[in-house]
């Protein structure tokens, strides 16, 4: 008996799958054999959907999502500063061998 390869199935089919399993208009088994997954599967992502609702609709989210973008504008800040310094520095380099 041989096994079928592993199947790593994408975020958007997890999602419609445990959208379909929360409809409840299919039994478990109707869903698992109509996207060939295993029942336990359905049933773990509709239980994972059920939980992280709540964070979709959390204030908290968007300030981590502000944090990291205000973090990010600083690296370019700093990085701009950098490229700055070391186009500053080569002119005065070349200024230095141009006059040997």
């Amino acid at each position: 008996m041989s096994k079928r390869p592993r199947r790593n199935h994408a975020p958007a089919f997890k999602a419609k799958v445990a959208l379909e399993a929360l409809k409840g208009e299919q039994t478990i088994i109707e869903l698992s054999q109509r996207y060939q997954v295993h029942p336990n599967q359905i049933t773990e992502r509709k239980k994972q959907l059920l939980e992280h609702v709540p964070d979709i609709f959390s204030k908290e989210r968007k300030a981590e999502i502000g944090s990291s973008v205000k973090d990010l504008h600083a690296k370019i800040g700093q990085l701009s500063m950098g490229n700055d310094f070391l186009s500053n520095a080569l002119v005065h380099v070349g200024d230095t061998s141009a006059k040997r």
